[in-house]
């Protein structure tokens, strides 16, 4: 039985934009693009009629933007949302309309991939509360089987403070210590959990409360202090994503303070 694709619809007054969008569709299985808009307010109709499974956004167009025309959308004929724009400050406004992901143009072939394998899980997820028979969707990594000769290590995913690519492979810290993972960076920032980690550059993943300090740089990336003070560099392409997380992560430590 062949497995059910995901509807796409692009939202873009950018023609070539739309185009970028579709090639790189083109090229990943299971996903169907079934239509395409170029203004919000025919997005809204067609969108509201139509009932793709996701849909790529543009935040601003002439006339309605595309905040206002999800917004526009009745929440049960609102599809999976990935907004797609070159500005990086409509990363809480994201977050209030629950969106998957948060793309900065031009669109960077990683980021593109996970925002595609989020898309994946929640589509099964959504699927399977549905009780639709389709597979049930993969869980996130909870635990790195580490081998090193002939001794195997299991390194527990909630210890892991962060990820640094090293080559085709990654380094993570954990507890002071290194251990090296045979997969690629870009895979392993797929299979753990967004609520937990974060992307922050091509060659790093790291753990959201390990976080401490946000310094903006004038290139509009930004440069991170650990908790056990390490510097990374945060790259624009990711800080969206990252600042959103943050947010969220205050949001609950604000929640949890106040029940206890």
């Amino acid at each position: 039985m062949m497995p059910v694709p995901i509807t796409v619809a692009i939202v873009d007054d950018e023609p070539l934009a739309r185009l970028a969008l579709k090639t790189r569709l083109a090229h990943r299985p299971g996903f169907e693009l079934v239509v395409e808009y170029g203004d919000g307010d025919t997005a809204v109709q067609g969108l509201a009629t139509l009932r793709p499974d996701l849909v790529f956004m543009d935040v601003e167009m002439p006339g309605r933007s595309g905040l206002e025309a999800l917004r526009a959308l009745s929440l049960d004929s609102r599809p999976m949302v990935i907004l797609v724009t070159a500005y990086d400050s409509f990363a809480l406004q994201a977050f209030d309309l629950a969106a998957l992901d948060y793309l900065l143009k031009p669109v960077d072939d990683d980021r593109f991939d996970e925002a595609l394998e989020r898309a994946r899980r929640a589509f099964l997820w959504h699927r399977k509360n549905e009780e639709v028979r389709l597979p049930a969707p993969a869980s996130w990594t909870h635990t790195f089987t580490i081998r090193t000769g002939t001794r195997t290590v299991l390194v527990r995913a909630i210890d892991v403070e962060r990820i640094e690519a090293d080559g085709d492979y990654a380094t993570l810290h954990a507890g002071g210590k290194t251990h090296l993972v045979r997969e690629p960076l870009h895979l392993l920032a797929m299979q753990l959990d967004p609520l937990r980690f974060q992307r922050v550059h091509r060659s790093a993943i790291v753990r959201i409360d390990m976080v401490e300090e946000l310094r903006a740089l004038t290139n509009r990336d930004a440069l991170l202090r650990l908790r056990d003070g390490s510097l990374l560099r945060a790259s624009r392409t990711y800080m969206p994503a990252l600042l959103e997380a943050l947010d969220r992560h205050k949001s609950q430590d604000v929640s949890q303070a106040r029940c206890g």
